[in-house]
């Protein structure tokens, strides 16, 4: 996902994909352990996803508190 597309959810969809994300990111460590994964780029791509959203969770509150 990119930063744009992120920053147009709103609160309980960012959660809900940082909870699907985390998820994933479970599920690829699992099959990394047992030499199951075939593409192990994706591993880093989900970290940088759930890093993005927590970034503009962070700024949401940030701003409301500002507010």
């Amino acid at each position: 996902m990119k930063a744009s597309e992120i920053r147009e959810l709103s609160g309980e969809e960012l959660q809900l994909k940082e909870k699907e994300l985390k998820e994933e990111l479970f599920q690829l460590r699992f099959q990394h352990a047992i030499n199951q994964l075939d593409n192990p780029m994706r591993l880093k791509a989900v970290k940088k996803d759930i890093a993005r959203i927590k970034t503009v969770i962070r700024q949401r509150e940030l701003e409301n508190a500002e507010a």
